[in-house]
């Protein structure tokens, strides 16, 4: 999927999170966002999913040569971030059949399938709210990285990951990348953004600070 940004600006109130935005987000490319806390990279990344509409400028969607309708954007999209909830009084069995209703995971991939690829497959039947922090954070990239999508965002993604879990997340974004355009934010870590292939500095959008 292709995303261009042009002249893209987010404000919250009178806040200005960025501005002037002008960018293509390649087909098939893997961008690291990079920038200190509070600098807007979630922010940036939600606009980039659909998830929030800028307040000034455009944001297009292609895919396979087709602008896709704003309205359907949701469906080609994964999102991992730590700000994404999950029904925590859903059994993780239920929790991947509803997933997986939104949407399909890649061929090959049953449930069962996902739960085994983060290592809880023995934790089908209980509660997510019962699932430590780590737990849910392979869950959420699971989710993710499995799902038949175009377009894979991530948020920090190795947050509440112990060094096992970052290694695991790494090798599960080599097998599972593919051909699909990559967007990681990060506050620079290596190991989030090791795949990619160019890095934006947020900071470079941030409006010029008052005298």
């Amino acid at each position: 999927m292709e995303v261009a940004f042009r002249s893209v600006t987010r404000t919250f109130g009178r806040e200005v999170v960025f501005r002037g935005v002008d960018h293509v987000f390649a087909a098939h490319s893997r961008t690291a966002l990079l920038g200190p806390n509070g600098s807007g990279k979630s922010t940036l990344l939600q606009v980039v999913g659909g998830a929030l509409a800028p307040t000034n400028g455009t944001v297009e969607h292609r895919c396979e040569g087709r602008t896709v309708d704003p309205d359907a954007v949701y469906r080609l999209v994964a999102f991992a971030t730590p700000y994404l909830g999950l029904y925590e009084d859903l059994s993780l069995r239920d929790t991947l059949a509803f997933h997986h209703r939104l949407k399909p995971f890649r061929p090959g991939f049953a449930a069962v399938d996902v739960a085994r690829t983060a290592y809880l497959d023995r934790e089908l039947d209980k509660p997510v709210r019962q699932f430590s922090s780590g737990m849910r954070q392979r869950l959420k990239l699971v989710l993710a990285l499995l799902s038949d999508v175009p377009l894979l965002l991530l948020d920090e993604p190795t947050s509440n990951l112990d060094a096992h879990g970052i290694a695991w997340f790494g090798e599960l974004l080599r097998d599972h990348l593919l051909d699909r355009t990559l967007v990681v934010a990060s506050n620079r870590v290596e190991a989030e953004t090791a795949l990619c292939t160019a890095r934006l500095d947020v900071m470079a959008w941030k409006p010029a600070p008052r005298r």
